[in-house]
Formats: structure tokens, sequence, C-alpha cells
């Protein structure tokens, strides 16, 4: 993770994840980009000269930040970036023209006024071609984090994760736990995922990184039971491949990854499919 790039509304949702980028800046040696749109809405209601000093106002606190993480991680290299648009968009076009990037942001699931609370998270996320680590503001979990859960299913994508996660597991010293959902739990898919969790653990294994391997039965929501597991082994990171909907009317409503964005009590890490961008491209 060479690139951290943090969206920034000053909100505490916000704050709360840039001290979580910052964690990961110390132990990456990766780059802070410190982000804040200066979204449509600003702009329409803000006469000229009153728009200047909104700009300005934001440039001094932007600097404040940079100081105060600076007291936490003297060493990261740390700049601050003003974009103006809609947030999703801005956010994730600049992080794509970086190198190694992940996009971190906080948000309070469907409520809220921050810039990238409820349905904005969601299209940051659905927009991004970079792995995008979710907080929501009632996020206190330790920064420095032990245990990472890693849900494999039957799907072919479900491996894409193991990479990422196996960096930061490295990075963190962090114990991986590797999640086999037999959604629903009948014998083909019983066997795929057995499949799927000793490629899991072989990547493991190669990476030298600690890993256990655990299997649930799901009959009803598997959003729900990923997030009642993850309490229960007291994980401070869950991983997912984000699913992609042909509809994009229909974006995500109701699906597995928009229920644990607005539900999940710790740290959620969401990566794009690789294969899909690829085709997309």
């Amino acid at each position: 993770m060479k690139n951290i790039v943090v969206g920034i509304d000053f909100s505490n949702s916000s704050l709360n994840a840039l001290k979580h980028a910052v964690a990961i800046s110390l132990k990456t040696q990766g780059k802070l980009h410190l982000v804040w749109v200066k979204t449509p809405s600003t702009t329409n209601k803000a006469a000229k000269e009153e728009l200047k000093q909104i700009t300005k106002k934001a440039q001094t606190a932007l600097a404040e930040l940079i100081a105060d993480c600076k007291k936490e991680a003297p060493k990261s290299s740390i700049n601050s970036i003003i974009l103006e648009g809609k947030a999703p968009v801005e956010l994730t076009k600049y992080a794509a023209n970086l190198q190694d990037t992940i996009i971190v942001i906080g948000t309070h699931g469907m409520s809220g006024d921050d810039t990238f609370a409820g349905s904005n998270a969601m299209k940051t996320v659905g927009m991004s071609s970079v792995p995008i680590l979710i907080l929501r503001e009632n996020v206190k979990i330790n920064r420095d984090l032990v245990q990472i859960l890693a849900p494999i299913d039957t799907s072919f994508e479900t491996l894409q994760k193991m990479k990422y996660v196996v960096a930061i597991a490295k990075a963190f010293a962090a114990k991986v736990l590797v999640l086999g959902l037999n959604a629903p739990p009948i014998a083909e898919v019983k066997h795929t995922v057995k499949v799927q969790l000793k490629h899991a653990g072989k990547m493991c294994d190669e990476a030298i990184v600690r890993h256990a391997a655990a299997t649930i039965d799901i009959k009803g929501n598997v959003a729900q039971a990923v997030i009642e597991f993850a309490k229960n082994q007291d994980v401070n990171l869950i991983a997912v491949m984000r699913e992609e909907e042909d509809d994009f009317s229909n974006f995500w409503m109701g699906s597995a990854t928009r229920q644990l964005v607005n539900n999940t009590p710790m740290p959620l890490l969401v990566l794009p499919n690789v294969t899909y961008f690829s085709i997309s491209k």
C-alpha cells in the first residue's frame, strides 16, 4: 500500500477513519493523501467570496490535520488535496491514478449528513477500482490489527481477496481467520468451499502468515452470520469481495455487501473484482 487516500469532510466519522489510515501508514510506510471534495451543494449555496472563505477554512483545517498526523507518524509522507465535484466520483478518480492504493472513508451507515454517509459511501465503494476500507463512526476498535476475517464462498473470485489480506496480515503481524460459508449447507457447496479453504490456507502458508480455518452453515442472512462470527472471534477487520450487479439501477440493493457496509461494527475492507474491472475496461 504505497498510497493511502482518505476521504475528509471533517466529521467525526472521517476523523476516525483518518486515525486508522495513519495506523496503516505506520505499518506500510504508505503516503497519506487527505482529500476534501468541494461538492456541488457547497458551490451552489455559497457566493463567490463566501466560497473562497470556505476553501480557505478547508485548507487551514487540512493543514492542522496534517500537523496532528505528523505527531504520530513523523516519518510518513502526508499531503492534502482539494477537489471539486461529486465526492464519490472525484475520490475514486484520484485514487485510480495512483499506484498500489487503498481508499479509507468513514460513514454513518444510512444516516447522517456527512459527505460519505449512507448512499455516498455505497457509491464510493461501487465506483472504486482499488480496495476501500470503510469505518462506521461508532467503530472505536483497536487500530493495531490482530485478527483479520476472510469469508470464503463458492464464487470464482472469492480467493482474489487473499493476496491483499495476506499483505495486510504480514504488515501488522496479524492472524488470518479463513471462514468457509456453506450457503446453502448442501453437499456440493460444502465440497467447493472445502477446496477453496485449502487454497486460501496455502496462500497464507506461502506468505508465512499465521492462519486458522473454520466453516459455518448458513440458512439465513449471510451478512449477519459473518458479523456474528466476527464478533465472537474478536475480529478487528473483515475483508470481502465486492458483489457486481449487471443492473446498475438496482446497484447493490439488498446485497450482502451493502448490509455489511451498513451494519458491520468493525472495519470492513471491500475489494473490487479484478476480473470484472479488466473486462469493463
